[in-house]
């Protein structure tokens, strides 16, 4: 098979879309989810995060029957949980092919001392896609959404063109969130919600769904205002209460600065604000949530200095209440609860997060809202 080294394809011969800013390693490149001037300015673990790259594709055209991927993942895990399998998936011809491997580096976190760490270090892997159709085709190759990778080597049948391409999708479509959006418990990486609703509505999804670390960063309002986005969306409030980052006085305001902040930039661009989903323990009552035998819980007590807490129908209130007192007839409203509801609690196995087949209706039911609200996007 011919092969071709990363650092010499990326950013330029092939099309890494989502990857805004790559580090470079002797070895290879991995790609980060936000561009290089933020860097400053992300906290610590939101940079993991940034690095773990869900809904970053590899988008190409090629004449080649087989195409490998070869490279080294980084799995977090946080005990008792296993380490989960790092899934690759290539989207070619209408057609997915799937590729895993448990190889790779992990690095084990301590629920009980968060700034303790244990890396075990491991081998580089491939991920193998053979049979594919002949003659020249799209390939976008979804990196894996649960795992940091250091791309290292692109190998095609020998001979086999390759030339880089736009990735599919008639719009561009930028969508923020937290760990429900970024979607670590799915399966495969185009079976995020945002993927399965992107490929849906045939739109080119650019993730910047960032597991805990949704908190309206005035850093990604100003990415999301420089991308080159027909659609917007945010799906914001989970994370807030999560970690109690903010009272009632702070959030509304934050919101609009937020929206403030995209709309300097595109005036006319349509941006669809999703409430947060279904979380049993959180809807009356404030955070921080911690996780008690398996499940997420609100912490019980302190009312005498919890004045404004901040709980998910209260958040779901003043997020809908923002939208109408800005009166801008491109900006939308989806209430999270139509999207996961109590009815669905079956599908939420800790109490906070979708499992698989929770996140594939997600994805269902948001491209049947946003068609619902006829968007218009400007260009």
């Amino acid at each position: 098979m011919d092969q071709y080294d990363f650092n010499q394809l990326l950013p330029d011969k092939i099309n890494c879309h989502g990857g805004m800013d790559f580090d470079i390693r002797p070895n290879g490149v991995s790609p980060r989810r936000l561009p290089a001037w933020t860097r400053p300015q992300v906290p610590g673990l939101m940079d993991v995060i940034v690095r773990m790259p869900s809904g970053v594709r590899l988008v190409f055209e090629t004449t080649a029957s087989e195409i490998t991927v070869h490279g080294l993942a980084t799995n977090l895990v946080t005990p008792p949980a296993v380490k989960r399998p790092v899934v690759m998936d290539l989207v070619c011809a209408g057609q997915t092919y799937t590729a895993a491997t448990l190889d790779g580096n992990t690095i084990f976190l301590d629920p009980a001392n968060p700034g303790k760490i244990d890396l075990v270090r491991g081998e580089a892997a491939d991920w193998h896609f053979a049979g594919l159709p002949t003659g020249t085709k799209h390939c976008e190759i979804w990196l894996p959404h649960n795992a940091m990778i250091e791309l290292r080597e692109l190998r095609l049948t020998t001979g086999a063109t390759l030339q880089p391409v736009r990735a599919s999708g008639t719009l561009n479509w930028i969508h923020y969130g937290s760990s429900i959006s970024h979607c670590l418990e799915a399966e495969q990486p185009s079976l995020t919600w945002p993927a399965v609703a992107a490929r849906r509505l045939d739109w080119n999804l650019h993730s910047l769904g960032f597991g805990g670390q949704c908190h309206l960063d005035p850093f990604v309002a100003r990415t999301m205002a420089q991308s080159d986005a027909d659609i917007v969306s945010i799906k914001t409030g989970i994370n807030i209460i999560n970690g109690d980052s903010m009272r009632e006085r702070i959030f509304a305001p934050l919101l609009h600065g937020f929206l403030d902040t995209i709309r300097e930039r595109k005036p006319e661009v349509p941006i669809v604000l999703i409430s947060p989903i279904f979380c049993p323990s959180a809807e009356t009552h404030p955070g921080p949530t911690v996780p008690v035998d398996g499940k997420y819980v609100v912490i019980p007590g302190h009312e005498g200095i919890r004045h404004e807490s901040l709980t998910l129908q209260r958040i779901r209130h003043l997020m809908e209440e923002v939208v109408s007192l800005r009166k801008d007839k491109h900006l939308h409203y989806v209430d999270g609860l139509s999207l996961f509801g109590e009815t669905d609690a079956g599908d939420l196995p800790d109490d906070l997060h979708p499992n698989p087949a929770g996140y594939i209706t997600m994805g269902e039911r948001f491209s049947q809202a946003v068609q619902q609200l006829s968007l218009t996007p400007v260009g």
